[in-house]
């Protein structure tokens, strides 16, 4: 299958979606400090490998990250990164 690479796609997750991704990081995040993990390295391992063991079962965080999807996770991170560091242009408010 030949692909078209002259045009660009456009991705869009589902706006219901956001406040979850964003409420569910929350809960990994604590229940990562909590157990003494690095949270960054340990959700971006999850991201990067979908291995859902990189996620501690503390608080139930394991079976929660998992009702999300990736691509949901790492949009929510880069609009908070986004928003704090006040790029011009950007609507995440």
């Amino acid at each position: 299958m030949e692909q078209n690479l002259g045009n660009t796609q456009f991705f869009k997750v589902a706006v219901d979606n956001e406040e979850n991704a964003k409420q569910v990081l929350e809960v990994i995040y604590e229940a990562l400090m909590e157990r003494g993990y690095n949270p960054v390295n340990q959700i971006v391992g999850y991201i990067m490998s979908g291995d859902p063991t990189y996620i501690t079962s503390h608080k139930g965080a394991r079976s929660l990250i998992m009702k999300v999807e990736r691509d949901e996770l790492v949009e929510e991170m880069l609009k908070t990164y986004i928003r704090y560091h006040d790029w011009p242009g950007s609507d995440y408010d």
